[in-house]
């Protein structure tokens, strides 16, 4: 049974002046719960050291990909192979961050690997600045918080310049339209970038022009053209290569004349797509951290039917050994390939709330938040920071 503890002041004062509205919860339960999972110091450095090995397995099993030339078993666009070969070779396209979600961790649970968000992760803000002012305003230290996130955003913003010297530091970050969640995400990446000294603007994508030759840039009330060197896109690769496909060939263009760096690269394609799970099992085999995976229903076992983008717990399905369907979750994504990955238990706590653990990557592990819900953790989920006591 996991751990929480209650805070006396509640987030939301810290919510309403950053103008995070959304987080609220407004005729709904809260988004931020006043309570917090109690962690030992051991176990919060198991998440550190669990996503440190996990990296080196998806490189590894990225690499494979590649050399093998599974693309297709991965449900990765066509349009998208030269692009994401392209990125994977430079190492100037550096992966700013991603999230891996994880079962177990604490009350003696193993760590298990669910999923890596490696392309378009959320929960940003939630991670770097509301779990870490929830402790703040109740007069706890923050070493008491596995949380550098924003301090190592900014590092790999830093890394980025350094890698590319020739190119000026301007970044142009986009997300969505009518999205006030992903404009919150992109607000916080835009600060870490400033702080490692980028000029930064911000622009839905409808608003951005691209041009193999020109690259990537804006047009004023005026008339006038601002060109960015970096463009963070907070718009899943698979979105652009299905809906968008001319822009997908712009943006191979764009890379491949070095007119811009796109953040995440497109490599990163490849540790998002569910498919790789199956890879990483077949080279690591009943490695600690894993769950079994594979392309069909698994044998007398039961098993969480994933589809290969799913996003915010669509297209789930929960089987147990003999068949049955225990839960479900229905989506839009049902035209993706499907993989096939052992169950396992979530942490729970007394009022049978399930928490998947989040612990972001940027360069190397740098903090760790809950999601709690139901038994599939969906978009109706709610964020518990954590204490280490």
């Amino acid at each position: 049974m996991i751990k929480l503890k209650s805070l006396n002041i509640t987030p939301e004062e810290q919510l309403r002046r950053l103008g995070w509205e959304w987080m609220l919860g407004i005729d709904t339960l809260p988004y931020i719960t006043r309570e917090v999972v109690l962690l030992r110091k051991e176990e919060a450095e198991a998440y550190a050291k669990a996503v440190e090995q996990l990296y080196e397995m998806f490189v590894e099993a990225g690499q494979f990909v590649i050399d093998h030339n599974l693309f297709e078993a991965l449900n990765i666009p066509q349009n998208l192979i030269e692009l994401i070969r392209l990125t994977w070779e430079d190492d100037r396209n550096l992966h700013l961050y991603g999230r891996f979600d994880l079962s177990g961790g604490a009350s003696g649970q193993p760590i298990k690997l669910i999923e890596f968000n490696a392309d378009t992760a959320t929960c940003i803000p939630e991670t770097a600045v509301v779990q870490w002012a929830h402790l703040k305003s109740n007069n706890l230290d923050d070493s008491m918080q596995f949380n550098t996130l924003f301090e190592s955003l900014t590092g790999n913003f830093r890394r980025l310049k350094t890698a590319n010297p020739e190119l000026a530091p301007t970044l142009l970050i986009s997300a969505l339209r009518d999205n006030p969640e992903d404009d919150t995400n992109v607000t916080v990446i835009g600060e870490a970038a400033r702080e490692a000294g980028f000029e930064v603007a911000y622009r839905h994508i409808d608003e951005v022009d691209f041009s193999p030759e020109e690259g990537i840039f804006t047009e004023d009330e005026k008339g006038g053209f601002s060109q960015y060197s970096f463009w963070f896109k907070l718009v899943p690769w698979e979105y652009i290569a299905y809906d968008e496909p001319q822009l997908a060939g712009i943006l191979t263009q764009i890379v491949k004349n070095r007119k811009a760096v796109i953040i995440n690269p497109a490599y990163t394609l490849l540790f998002q797509s569910k498919g790789i799970l199956k890879v990483i099992w077949d080279l690591y085999p009943y490695h600690p951290l894993l769950l079994e995976t594979d392309d069909k229903p698994l044998a007398y076992k039961s098993y969480v039917e994933k589809v290969m983008f799913g996003r915010e717990g669509a297209n789930i399905r929960i089987v147990d050994s003999s068949g049955k369907v225990l839960h479900e979750k229905d989506g839009e994504y049902g035209e993706y390939g499907k993989i096939y990955q052992e169950f396992t238990e979530f942490l729970q706590d007394a009022s049978g709330h399930f928490y998947q653990a989040g612990v972001f990557f940027a360069y190397e592990a740098c903090a760790l938040g809950f999601r709690r819900g139901g038994q599939i953790i969906n978009n109706t989920a709610q964020f518990t920071g954590h204490l280490i006591d």
